[in-house]
């Protein structure tokens, strides 16, 4: 099976300032504990021995929260990383969509042929009952709202990365920017594997799905302290297809940051046993054909191989 992984990052710590991987004082609440074996340089040599037996044709390069106060040059530094190594194929950039330059970084990004999308991570709050609407900084702040208006005229879709409790305002944020495609991260975040926390986030799943405009990554589902496991992963990656079908669905490994809780092989052997039953057309959507549409992924050099 073709693989264009839909989710990758590459960082070069000993170069650029990524405030979470380089700042001596870690992020609190980690959602997968420790992530001190992060802090290393991760570059696609890394990335095609972990990735080692499987045919990646393409990747989609997610911004890695570097300096916020260079976007663009994280912009840069990944297309030179592109251009010498074949990975990856396109990128997501950094943007803050509530300040004040968010409408000159979106037709910057706009103007750049290896730009697909921006992501913005909005307001999250950690429990569902302590949802705000219309707090400062999330999607239903109206300044936030004034900077994503900018994502359409530029050519842009949205990566959306925020817990599956605030999928009713997301719903609501495709339903009032049809024009706009809103790419959902790592499943929604379902972290809370009981009952009750699985069927709260499939309710938010469907509620979200329903806005044609919509589409889910299924990646980041690692379970902390525990091998990737093929039966607690089962439900949510056929109820995630169930909901949005393979043509809204991909699959991607979010690595380095899943090797926190898995190997590749174990993500993408993973999702090969759990769709066994499914078309092989149905597979090829989400092994590469869905990523490769919605990002616009070229496909005429393997990037199994390095650039010469």
């Amino acid at each position: 099976m073709k693989i264009i992984d839909a989710h990758q990052h590459f960082w070069d710590i000993t170069s650029n300032y990524l405030p979470w991987l380089c700042d001596a004082e870690p992020l609190p609440n980690f959602r997968y504990g420790d992530y001190s074996a992060l802090r290393r340089n991760y570059m696609p040599a890394d990335y095609r021995r972990d990735s080692e037996g499987f045919e990646v044709i393409g990747g989609v390069f997610v911004e890695t929260e570097w300096d916020p106060g260079d976007p663009l040059g994280e912009i840069a530094w990944v297309k030179n990383l592109a251009a010498r190594e074949a990975l990856p194929s396109v990128a997501v950039g950094q943007a803050w969509l509530d300040r004040g330059d968010a409408p000159e970084l979106l037709a910057a990004y706009g103007a750049d042929g290896f730009l697909r999308g921006i992501r913005h991570k909005p307001r999250a709050v950690g429990r569902p009952e302590a949802v705000e609407p219309g707090a400062p900084g999330s999607m239903g702040d109206p300044a936030w709202r004034r900077g994503f208006r900018h994502l359409a005229p530029n050519g842009l879709s949205f990566d959306l990365q925020t817990p599956w409790w605030h999928l009713a305002e997301a719903r609501q944020l495709a339903d009032d920017h049809g024009d706009t495609v809103i790419i959902l991260n790592h499943t929604g975040l379902p972290s809370d594997r009981s009952p009750e926390g699985l069927k709260g986030w499939r309710e938010a799943l469907a509620l979200f799905a329903g806005a044609p405009n919509t589409l889910i990554k299924i990646s980041g589902i690692g379970v902390p302290g525990s091998a990737w496991p093929v039966e607690a992963n089962r439900p949510v990656v056929l109820d995630a297809i169930e909901l949005f079908g393979t043509g809204r669905a991909m699959f991607a490994s979010n690595f380095p940051v899943d090797s926190l809780v898995a190997t590749y092989r174990e993500i993408y052997s993973g999702f090969d046993r759990i769709t066994g039953s499914l078309t092989a057309s149905e597979r090829e959507d989400l092994f590469w054909r869905t990523a490769a549409e919605v990002y616009r992924v070229p496909l005429e050099q393997p990037a199994s191989k390095a650039a010469e």
